[in-house]
């Protein structure tokens, strides 16, 4: 049995999942700098605070630990973004937009 093609639900579900992966990836940008900034100001709130003596920071360990989160939140975003695409079946479109989304931000 042949089956028509629906050009228009396809692109409908293109384009929608292309936003959908626009918003994301626009707004994963932007949460990374503002976490980004957070630790920025921490770290300098450290140092600020083992200048005037309140505070000794062992900053190797500090520094291994922020590696490993920074290794460690990727790897769970690659995860997510991979199984998003491979169960909702609209991988190109979301991919698509989540490329733009997040090189806009």
């Amino acid at each position: 049995m042949y089956m028509a093609l629906d050009i228009p639900g396809l692109g409908m579900q293109m384009g929608g999942s292309a936003l959908i992966g626009g918003v994301i990836g626009f707004t994963a940008k932007k949460v990374a700098k503002i976490i980004a900034v957070i630790i920025g100001l921490e770290l300098v709130l450290f140092k600020f605070l083992e200048s005037r003596g309140i505070l000794q920071v062992n900053w190797e360990r500090l520094g291994g630990t922020f590696e490993a989160l920074a290794s460690d939140a990727g790897n769970q975003t690659q995860t997510l973004i991979e199984t998003f695409i491979s169960t909702a079946g609209i991988g190109a479109g979301f991919a698509a937009g989540f490329a733009v989304g997040f090189k806009r931000a």
